[in-house]
């Protein structure tokens, strides 16, 4: 490549000698940017999202390519973000892609030293049936003078930021018909 060819491929050199000498369309891409495409182009659709990460519930375009998920960005249309999105709600894509993400249910049995997988049926049926237990050998109709309870300490819930509002609504309202008494959430935390 001689010193001519290096200059005229120098962006600036474009920007001045050439029909953008504001800088602002072809006289700054490269040749690697030209062969560049957005993420968002090759997407087969846009599917309308909420960011799962807290109780604002920002807005979020999800575009799909080969029913893999390529880019998550705000939903303009959105008149909660306005198109905007946290850092933790743009970096959402990989709660979805990240290939160490969990897609089995692992359970470590008590004194336990390694993990095995387990159907999910059979891991909400261990669920329900200690979570009855407990609540049967935890239960307080009424206080000592008489006071009626109806509640059970033997169990709390801790929410978590990843769950939407109606998710966290639904698990209020399951928590508060066992008799729980702690219910909380990180959030407020």
């Amino acid at each position: 490549m001689g010193v001519r060819s290096w200059i005229e491929g120098w962006p600036v050199y474009r920007q001045f000698t050439g029909a953008d000498p504001l800088g602002r369309g072809a006289a700054v891409k490269s040749d690697g940017s030209r062969t560049l495409r957005a993420r968002t182009e090759t997407a087969d659709r846009v599917v309308k999202s909420i960011c799962p990460y807290c109780a604002v519930g920002c807005g979020q375009r999800v575009y799909v390519a080969d029913e893999q998920v390529t880019q998550i960005e705000g939903d303009s249309d959105s008149p909660v973000s306005r198109g905007r999105l946290c850092p933790k709600g743009s970096a959402s894509r990989q709660l979805v892609t990240s290939p160490t993400r969990q897609t089995t249910v692992r359970y470590r049995r008590p004194h336990g030293t390694e993990w095995e997988d387990l159907s999910l049926d059979t891991a909400m049926d261990m669920i329900a049936d200690r979570v009855i237990e407990t609540r049967r050998r935890t239960w307080q109709d009424t206080d000592a003078n008489g006071v009626v309870l109806r509640r059970t300490l033997g169990f709390a819930s801790l929410g978590g930021a990843t769950l939407d509002n109606e998710e966290n609504y639904l698990m209020k309202k399951l928590y508060t018909a066992l008799g729980a008494v702690e219910i909380e959430n990180q959030a407020r935390i």
